[in-house]
């Protein structure tokens, strides 16, 4: 008898003994060892050593079930308690943004240069040459430093004018970059203009000064026209990442960086220029209060858990400083509009209510993509919504 055939024969015997019911009845059983153990299974080779064997949940032995076990019907499976999933040993989910704070600075210098810009054509078409003036050079300054902060961000900062190979509307990234060369130069030439006066008024400088006023108002405006979009395509540009408390604030973030922007603006207005030019000026602060504070508080109300750290650590204690300077700051542009010292300690309240709403954003983004409960319970919660009105 060959090998195969003598193990299925013992096989069989195997079964005829299971069906009389002399193994596993619940009587004693001996300890299986290598090659020793219940007759019919002594195949060589093969370890039947306890440690190997499975253990029955009702079982104290080796073998499995001891005296008075239950029949292969009747086992009892173990029962998992359930639990609580957070993330794989708590690690994050998302990778958090490695942007230093060169980003959070050129978020606010980018909504400087867009609401001086506005200003500054409102200042020339409406006769306010020194508004105008100081509105255009704030505004070629905040770009020359929003640029700066942007290139210096990249990896290989000689690389962005790669930027510009390609437009692509669906990229808020290209769409801003774009952006941001285009008002550059208009905004750069609507400066340049304010150097006119001081030309000569003969020669070809004399040519030059006569159309720099012209020149300077077509630039001024294009730079306006532009304005709106530098000032709220980076909220889309944070709203269309993956980090939670960014992606679910898509809705607000536009509004709270146009809030933004046009208090840095006219905080700076109000610092640089005369105050018998800044009427305007701090009645625009009031509605970019209006507008940043209740963006702002439909935030932290509306988005239940993901809205956390706009409340709480670093993001939740700079937006708190954002809103007592913004408080601040409105009542001094509604109060003083005929003191220059309340007019330039308003500004500076303004001006650095921006500084803190940018930077609060950006840390209450990163730690809400630092922690998986920002990821992993909304997702649950959106999960069993769709399962229960699939339901009904």
């Amino acid at each position: 008898m060959s090998d195969g055939e003598e193990i299925g024969a013992r096989f069989r015997r195997f079964q005829e003994r299971l069906a009389d019911g002399s193994v596993g009845a619940g009587g004693p059983e001996r300890p299986l060892e290598r090659g020793v153990g219940t007759p019919g299974l002594d195949v060589p080779g093969r370890d039947w050593s306890p440690k190997t064997q499975r253990r029955e949940p009702g079982g104290g032995g080796e073998g499995g079930r001891r005296g008075g076990g239950r029949g292969r019907g009747e086992r009892e499976g173990i029962t998992v308690p359930p639990v609580e999933f957070s993330s794989y040993y708590g690690r994050p989910i998302l990778k958090a943004p490695v942007w230093k704070h060169d980003i959070p600075a050129y978020l606010f210098t980018g909504g400087l240069a867009a609401g001086t810009s506005l200003i500054a054509a409102g200042a020339d078409l409406t006769g306010r040459p020194a508004l105008r003036r100081a509105a255009r050079v704030t505004s070629l300054a905040a770009l020359g430093a929003s640029t700066y902060f942007l290139i210096n961000d990249l990896g290989r900062p000689e690389r962005f004018h790669h930027m510009l190979r390609v437009a692509k509307l669906t990229s808020p990234m290209s769409v801003g970059t774009w952006i941001l060369a285009m008002l550059g130069p208009a905004a750069g030439v609507a400066a340049v203009s304010e150097v006119g006066p001081l030309l000569p008024s003969r020669g070809l400088l004399g040519f030059a000064r006569r159309i720099a006023p012209p020149t300077g108002r077509v630039a001024g405006l294009a730079a306006a026209a532009l304005a709106p979009a530098l000032a709220t395509y980076t909220g889309v540009l944070l709203a269309d990442t993956a980090v939670p408390s960014w992606h679910d604030a898509y809705p607000e973030l536009p509004f709270v960086f146009a809030g933004s922007a046009l208090l840095s603006s006219t905080g700076a207005a109000m610092i640089t220029a005369p105050t018998a030019e800044t009427g305007p000026v701090r009645r625009l602060a009031l509605a970019g209060a209006a507008i940043e504070l209740t963006a702002s508080h439909r935030i932290e109300t509306r988005l239940g858990l993901t809205g956390e750290p706009y409340r709480e650590g670093r993001g939740g204690r700079l937006l708190r400083l954002s809103r007592s300077l913004v408080l601040a700051g409105a009542a001094g542009a509604l109060l003083g509009g005929r003191s220059r010292l309340l007019s330039v300690l308003s500004g500076a309240a303004l001006v650095g209510s921006a500084v803190a709403t940018r930077f609060g954003v950006y840390h209450a983004g990163v730690d809400s993509a630092k922690d998986p409960k920002y990821t992993v319970v909304p997702q649950r919660a959106r999960l069993e919504q769709a399962e229960s009105d699939t339901d009904r």
